[in-house]
């Protein structure tokens, strides 16, 4: 498929995917005419490398995990890189989750708050905020 198809059918930019290809997470194949031309299997990689630069992977990154993921090929240094990066996602989740209570509770608070007709802003204090 060629760069247009792939950019609309993976939600990003024509301009990503170049950029993708210039870290050498994405590959194309390029005609006579110089078009890129994607496998269909693109799709599914665009979208983890999408999740990969989410979860805050640096694109060298993921350069390295990529060839790795669905093969048996995997290097002690490979190894010890997925598993410092699980380890780095399994703490921002860990954050996330702390975050999300936080909201939660000041949610509850504020819900609270406003079904009594208190000033939700004296009962902020109680979840940490001023």
């Amino acid at each position: 498929m060629r760069i247009g198809e792939l950019a609309a059918k993976a939600g990003v930019s024509v301009r990503a995917l170049r950029y993708y290809e210039e870290q050498g997470l994405l590959v194309s194949q390029r005609s006579a005419g110089g078009t890129r031309h994607y496998p269909d299997t693109a799709v599914d990689q665009v979208f983890m490398i999408r999740q990969f630069y989410a979860a805050g992977l640096a694109s060298r990154s993921i350069v390295a995990i990529l060839p790795h993921l669905d093969t048996d090929g995997v290097t002690p240094e490979v190894l010890a890189l997925l598993q410092g990066e699980r380890d780095r996602v399994e703490r921002l989740l860990t954050d996330l989750t702390s975050v999300r209570d936080r909201l939660d509770s000041g949610i509850a608070t504020a819900t609270t708050a406003l079904g009594t007709g208190e000033d939700c802003r004296s009962t902020s204090r109680s979840w940490g905020m001023a």
